[in-house]
């Protein structure tokens, strides 16, 4: 199924989405063929038992803080910059400003990625607020996820023809497979890959048999298996990336428990944490 439909998170607070990303995100979405919605929010902040300003479901009350206003003040200036580059580029596009608390912000993009093909999101280096976003988009949308790093979003190409696929023949693997059909189409380039310990049969096995499956797809792949040589899984994926100047990583997401990733470091926190490139995962 092609990708139709867009969902950008911007977050407002306590810092704004890059300028660089909303372009970025815009060229992507034309570049594809889809049209592409903005969602920012105007950002509450809970004070347990100060006098309210205004009802929010929600137990705690709020007051108008400075926070607050800034925050309304980063969702303008972003929704504005959006809808300024999304004239330019002459696509289809829609633009939503919510209010909310923080902690239901990752819920109120999840709800909204639900009817989009796709959320696209630009990762600040191990920011709490965009990787709560990105947690919950992985396990409650539904629908695949394309982050990328923010503080290099302008080096970043608006097409991905370089594309490598990490290969575990997990189900979140090849869930990231079907989701990444349409991109794998149009790949220049389509490199698979497992990181192993050392060369096995079934990874021999599992490895050939997607490339038959792409091949079924019209899709030229190749598989090879990366030697992990004590590194960690997401630290052999960030050095191929940057070895075979990837455009698009293709990706399952926590296929471990999300307490142990982030006790032993494992790939999905490594590479939320900092993508090495254009990330494309499901679970």
């Amino acid at each position: 199924m092609a990708i139709k439909q867009i969902l950008l998170p911007l977050v407002s607070y306590p810092k704004a989405t890059e300028m660089a990303a909303i372009d970025k995100a815009v060229a992507v979405a034309k570049r594809l063929g889809a049209g592409i919605t903005a969602i920012a929010f105007d950002i509450d902040v809970l004070i347990p038992g100060a006098l309210q300003t205004r009802p929010l479901n929600s137990d705690s009350l709020v007051v108008e803080t400075p926070e607050h206003q800034k925050s309304r003040a980063h969702a303008t200036k972003m929704i504005k910059a959006f809808e300024t580059a999304a004239d330019a580029a002459a696509i289809k596009h829609d633009q939503i400003v919510g209010r909310c608390v923080s902690e239901d912000m990752p819920t109120q993009v999840v709800m909204r990625a639900r009817t989009h093909d796709l959320a696209l999101v630009p990762i600040a280096p191990y920011d709490d607020v965009s990787e709560k976003i990105v947690e919950a988009l992985i396990f409650e949308s539904g629908r695949p996820l394309l982050i990328c790093p923010e503080q290099s979003v302008g080096e970043l190409p608006e097409a991905f023809g370089q594309v490598a696929i990490a290969w575990d023949n997990s189900q979140q693997s090849a869930r990231a497979v079907a989701d990444a059909m349409p991109l794998l189409k149009i790949a220049k380039t389509v490199s698979i890959f497992t990181a192993a310990d050392k060369n096995t049969a079934a990874d021999i096995d599992s490895g050939a048999a997607l490339v038959g499956h792409l091949g079924a797809h019209g899709i030229r792949a190749t598989f090879e298996i990366v030697r992990k040589s004590g590194s960690s899984t997401g630290k052999v994926f960030e050095a191929f990336v940057q070895q075979n100047r990837i455009d698009l990583l293709v990706m399952g997401a926590y296929r471990h428990s999300r307490l142990r990733e982030f006790i032993l470091g494992g790939a999905t926190y490594t590479v939320v944490g900092q993508p090495p490139c254009w990330v494309m995962m499901s679970h």
